[in-house]
């Protein structure tokens, strides 16, 4: 384990330097990034990362620099935070998710894209609902989106339906009828399918364009079955210009317009005739649709209107989690999660839900600037900013896991007060000590009889007895090289959800939420349910909910 061991240290070292002491639940995360194996036997290595832990605890910061010059750490490159362009000039985006599903960490990114590009120009940002899917979309979503994007901090000039413009997205697909770039089709999907495959033509493509014009009224009417196709090019390499579909019958009431439409535009009619009447200036979107890009800019050609800019950016895939709807949405459904936020999920309630901050979202999301280069990143680059954040100002608090009890002779009841803050003085609190306290069991677990250890921030004691609870004698207060976790007998009992990888090898993980109990110390009482604060060594936690019985916090990082 000696390689395990090095990197381990490497990491406690760093973290101890730059926050002065280190933590388990910030050490850990890195370790396994730098060294995988080492997630296949996690108690071994959190026993490994304590000890180093507890040995850094006495170095001085001078000892730690030193140690830290015998190894390599990898510099952080700083990343373009602005947009600005070289040449001034307005400047209008829009981010317009569909409202078939709660807002995720992948939209975070582009609507931070958006948002920063346009305020960076001093230009202007539009929330568009591109809701012209009545079998998908929902109030409930319109309503996550807007909520998920004020709680990021994001702020738009207008909101916008793409649902209430379909009359001028009807006028747009007369034009391009009238040009002859597009033409009813009553075939069966497996002959368009063939069309598309093939490249050879249906008899709906030679229709003359009165005809066109008069199955497109039949078609509004409800007098045919049929959809809109464009005319483009069927020998294209690119597939996506072999007739693709404008509009289709969708006969299921829409959650806004209710039933007073049944011919449904597609994504890219309804984009182009949206960006051209909101006057977008740049139509920034993932590099998923970069096949799509042909055609986009040919109906804006068609229908002879300006075209916006397109920049593009890679799509945020994170490693062993979900960020997408068509595998998150069958989750909630199957109620293999908790609903939407669910503290595992990328979703952007399920990582307020878990403690993460906005701030820390914005700096990760922005950190990939407008690079095209696919990546799958971990979550720990976004658990580390979040850390980053809550250190300077959460408050500390005492918790053990899976309680271990220590009668201790010669302790004497009475109270100490400590700073719930080591830095920064955010108040106090206070906590009973007495001849009882509980430790954790993977604590007690490294005991020896004889051995002399600190309880943190109170007092030594020397082991002499180990069974079901720990015998001690307490002693005089002299330095010694191991300090424990302990919470006063008098502790409250508690529940931690610790969130791991929702997916293993591509599947969902049943054993993805750990639940860890134990006790906090009873000043945890006093918390606000949403409050981060910092179980010392432990990590940072999240006061999720109040039971009869007991707390229940989520870990955040």
């Amino acid at each position: 384990m000696s390689s395990l061991t090095s990197v381990i240290k490497k990491h406690v070292l760093k973290n101890a330097y730059e926050y002065g002491k280190a933590n388990a639940g910030s050490v850990v995360g890195k370790v396994i990034a730098e060294f995988p194996d080492a997630k296949k036997d996690m108690k071994a290595t959190m026993l490994e990362i304590s000890k180093i832990i507890s040995e850094v605890s006495n170095f001085s910061k001078e000892q730690i620099e030193k140690q830290m010059s015998e190894y390599e750490y990898v510099k952080k490159e700083e990343t373009k935070k602005d947009f600005r362009l070289e040449n001034s000039q307005t400047v209008v985006t829009r981010f317009p998710p569909e409202p078939s599903g709660y807002p995720h960490i992948g939209h975070a990114k582009a609507a931070f894209l958006d948002y920063m590009f346009a305020m960076d120009n001093g230009g202007e940002m539009v929330l568009r609902f591109d809701d012209t899917n009545p079998e998908k979309e929902s109030q409930e979503y319109v309503d996550a989106i807007r909520d998920g994007l004020t709680w990021l901090g994001i702020k738009w000039s207008r909101e916008t339906y793409t649902s209430e413009n379909i009359e001028k997205i009807y006028e747009a697909a007369e034009k391009l009828l009238s040009k002859d770039k597009a033409y009813i089709c009553v075939a069966s999907q497996e002959e368009i399918s063939e069309m598309r495959t093939n490249g050879t033509p249906v008899k709906c493509r030679g229709l003359s364009v009165q005809e066109n014009m008069y199955r497109w009224e039949e078609l509004l009417a409800g007098k045919l079955k049929a959809v809109l196709l464009y005319k483009g090019d069927l020998s294209s390499d690119n597939t996506v210009m072999r007739d693709p579909a404008l509009a289709r019958i969708i006969t299921k009431s829409h959650y806004k317009q209710k039933k007073r439409y049944h011919v449904w535009p597609s994504y890219d009619l309804a984009v182009v005739v949206m960006d051209h009447l909101e006057n977008i200036t740049h139509s920034m979107r993932t590099k998923e649709y970069e096949l799509r890009n042909e055609l986009y800019f040919a109906l804006f050609d068609v229908l002879e209107w300006k075209k916006p800019e397109l920049i593009e950016f890679s799509r945020l895939v994170i490693k062993n989690s979900p960020v997408s709807k068509r595998l998150l949405t069958p989750m909630v459904q199957k109620k293999q999660v908790a609903g939407w936020s669910d503290p595992r999920l990328p979703t952007l309630a399920g990582l307020k839900r878990r403690g993460i901050l906005p701030e820390a979202i914005r700096e990760f999301v922005l950190s990939f600037g407008l690079s095209k280069v696919e990546s799958e990143p971990g979550l720990e680059k976004l658990l580390a900013e979040n850390r980053k954040i809550l250190d300077p100002e959460s408050r500390h608090f005492f918790f053990v896991k899976d309680p271990v009890l220590i009668e201790i002779n010669g302790a004497k009841p009475g109270q100490i007060v400590l700073r719930q803050h080591p830095k920064k003085d955010v108040g106090s609190r206070t906590l009973e000590v007495g001849s009882k306290v509980y430790i954790s069991k993977s604590d007690s677990d490294l005991l020896e009889i004889g051995e002399n250890v600190r309880l943190k921030d109170w007092c030594n004691i020397e082991i002499i007895e180990k069974g079901k609870s720990i015998k001690a004698n307490q002693t005089t207060d002299v330095q010694v090289p191991k300090k424990i976790q302990w919470v006063p007998k008098n502790g409250i009992k508690c529940e931690i959800l610790f969130p791991k990888d929702l997916l293993r090898d591509g599947e969902y993980d049943p054993h993805s939420l750990e639940k860890i109990t134990g006790f906090c110390e009873s000043e945890c009482l006093a918390l606000d349910e949403g409050e981060v604060i910092q179980f010392e060594r432990f990590g940072f936690c999240r006061l999720d909910k109040r039971n009869k019985k007991n707390l229940v916090f989520i870990y955040s990082c």
